[in-house]
C-alpha cells in the first residue's frame, strides 16, 4: 500500500461563530424518525452525534460551511441535496449528514448500507463557479479523498490510502481493505450549477457487520479511537482546506499540491490494473500517474500511454 498522507495540511477550523443567522440559513435540525429501531441510544458504542455542537464547531464567518442538517435516517443524503439543489434551495456549503442510510449508493450505483450510527454518511454542496475549467472539476472527488485520508491519518491514526478514482482503503489483518466511498454528481452548468458531493465512511463496523468480505472499517484497522465527532469535524475542516486551495489556484492541482499530495497517497498507482470502462469494455495496464484533469493514465504496453476519466478499477498486483 502507498504511504498514508498525513502531515500535509493543519487541522485548524475556521472558527466557532455562526454564519448561519447573519445568512438567513436553516438551523441545523436533528429529524428522529418515527419507529426508529430502539432509538439513538440503542447501541451504547455508537452514540449519536450532536448537531448543536457541530454546527458551532464548523459553521464560521470564513469558513465553506453554511448550513448543517443532521437526520436520523434518509433514503441518500446525496439524492436528497441533488433534489434541493435542482429547486434552488441550497447554497455552497450546505451539509447534509445522515446517521443512517436505507438507500446510500456508490459509483455505478451500488448500495452503501450499514447500521445506523456505525458510520459517517454525508453529503455537501459546492459551487466553484465559472472560473474554473469543467475539465478540473473531476477532482473534486479526489480532493475529496486526499482531505478525508489526510484527517484520518491523524485524528484516528490509521494509514489511509486512495483507490483511483473514489475509495478509501486501509489494512485490515495485512490485507488491503475498502473502508469509504466517495460520489460526486454535477448538476447545471457551470456558471449556476453545483456538484453534490457524498462521502460514506465505515467507522466501527465489527467483522460480523461487513457487507462484503473486501470491506473493512476504521475500528477493524485499528484506529485510536472511533468517536464519530472529533472524526466527522476533522475531515470537513480538511476538505473546507483543500477546497479552497484548489480554488484559488483555479482548480490547478498541480499548482495547489493536489496532484502531487494525491499521488503520494495513491495505491492504484504503481500497480497493473484492469479498467472496467462504462459500457462494458475493459483495458488492461500500469497505472503510471493522474493527469491535470484527475484522469488515470495508463501504461497499456509497447510505449503506449491511455487516459481513462471513468471507470471501475481493479487491482492485479501489488504495488511495488
Amino acid at each position: 500500500m502507498k504511504p498514508n498522507l498525513s502531515g500535509n495540511l493543519p487541522l485548524v477550523g475556521p472558527g466557532d461563530t455562526p454564519r448561519n443567522a447573519a445568512r438567513g440559513g436553516r438551523p441545523s435540525v436533528l429529524r428522529v424518525a418515527a419507529g426508529g429501531g430502539g432509538g439513538p441510544w440503542s447501541d451504547l458504542d455508537r452514540p449519536p452525534l450532536n448537531a448543536a455542537a457541530l454546527r458551532r464547531a464548523l459553521l464560521g464567518e470564513d469558513g465553506l460551511w453554511t448550513e448543517l442538517e443532521l437526520v436520523e435516517e434518509t433514503g441518500s443524503t446525496n439524492t436528497d441535496l441533488v433534489e434541493r439543489v435542482r429547486r434552488g434551495e441550497a447554497e455552497e456549503g450546505t451539509l447534509l449528514i445522515a446517521e443512517r442510510q436505507t438507500a446510500g449508493r456508490g459509483r455505478l450505483d451500488r448500495d452503501w448500507v450499514a447500521p445506523a450510527r456505525s458510520g459517517l454518511f454525508f453529503s455537501f454542496v459546492l459551487r466553484p463557479g465559472p472560473e474554473i475549467p469543467v475539465r478540473r472539476l473531476g477532482w473534486l472527488p479526489l480532493l475529496a479523498g486526499v482531505a478525508t485520508a489526510t484527517a484520518l491519518s491523524r485524528a484516528a491514526g490509521v494509514d489511509t490510502a486512495l483507490k483511483w478514482p473514489n475509495d478509501l482503503l486501509a489494512t485490515v489483518d495485512g490485507d488491503e481493505r475498502k473502508i469509504g466511498g466517495i460520489l460526486a454528481e454535477r448538476i447545471g452548468d457551470l456558471e449556476h450549477g453545483a456538484v453534490v458531493v457524498g462521502i460514506g465512511l465505515n467507522v466501527s463496523l465489527r467483522a460480523d457487520e461487513l457487507p462484503v468480505p473486501g470491506a473493512g472499517s476504521l475500528l477493524l484497522a485499528g484506529a485510536a479511537g472511533t468517536d464519530r465527532d472529533p472524526l466527522l469535524r476533522a475531515v470537513l475542516r480538511s476538505i473546507d482546506q483543500w477546497y479552497r486551495r484548489w480554488r484559488d489556484a483555479g482548480g490547478d492541482a498541480a499548482a495547489c499540491g493536489l496532484q502531487e499530495t494525491y499521488a503520494a497517497g495513491c495505491a492504484t498507482l504503481g500497480r497493473r490494473v484492469r479498467v472496467e470502462l462504462p459500457g462494458g469494455s475493459a483495458e488492461e495496464g500500469e497505472a503510471v500517474a493522474v493527469d491535470g484533469d484527475g484522469q488515470l493514465v495508463l501504461n497499456i504496453g509497447g510505449g503506449v500511454l491511455e487516459t481513462v476519466d471513468a471507470g471501475d478499477i481493479v487491482h492485479l498486483r501489488p504495488a511495488g
